[in-house]
């Protein structure tokens, strides 16, 4: 008598893609973690030998989204010599040329949320994740000179989380082709934070403001 043959376990990743698409396919996130496997036919053993809750997959989704954009960065030889302001930028096209790969999920999270993203439980581990990066960046200052203080650390820190949903925000509305007006929205943004961090902002600040006005009203 032949021998069954075992399944291979299910992994984080599968876990997540079929999360997604469950999602996707229902317009509706699964309501618990008994139909949610069972739809997609995954042991419950299996889940929550990663996840222990539905809450906790969700969250992951995002994490996930973070791990894909710095395992890229990682990949790219040029990066590691890049400055600040220059990582900022590959970090941010690197990781909305993700979201937009994952755009019907993305656009679905951020149009069934709370008003406030800042408030979503879902993008916490997003958060943590985002801050590390920031704390990893070289601390120079925006020309270049000196090091950043400590409070200044803490600042830029948070200051990159507020602008990601800044960018999630105008990312989800963006109609242009291949979200290009959020690439210009990127490298102005980008500019106005570092400027912001050198005390001489208000050039990058107009520049910023005349953009998002145009946008807005055209």
């Amino acid at each position: 008598m032949a021998a069954t043959k075992k399944k291979k376990p299910v992994t984080k990743e599968q876990l997540i893609s079929a999360y997604m698409h469950q999602t996707l396919e229902r317009d509706a996130y699964p309501s618990n973690e008994y139909s949610f496997c069972r739809v997609a036919e995954i042991p419950e053993e299996d889940f929550y030998t990663h996840f222990g809750s539905l809450e906790t997959l969700k969250e992951a989704v995002w994490v996930a989204f973070l791990d894909q954009t710095l395992s890229l960065l990682e990949k790219d030889k040029g990066y590691q010599d890049y400055g600040t302001r220059e990582r900022m930028l590959a970090f941010y096209y690197t990781f909305f040329e993700i979201l937009t790969l994952n755009r019907s999920y993305a656009l679905f999270v951020v149009r069934n949320g709370q008003k406030d993203l800042s408030e979503m439980r879902q993008l916490r581990g997003l958060r943590r994740g985002l801050r590390q990066y920031a704390e990893t960046l070289p601390q120079e200052e925006a020309d270049g000179q000196g090091k950043l203080s400590q409070a200044r650390r803490q600042i830029f820190s948070e200051g990159v989380w507020v602008h990601w949903l800044f960018l999630l925000r105008f990312w989800s509305r963006d109609t242009s082709p291949a979200q290009e007006k959020t690439d210009m929205a990127i490298e102005k943004s980008v500019n106005t934070l570092f400027d912001l961090l050198d005390f001489s902002p208000i050039e990058s600040v107009v520049d910023l403001g005349k953009f998002l006005v145009k946008e807005r009203f055209a």
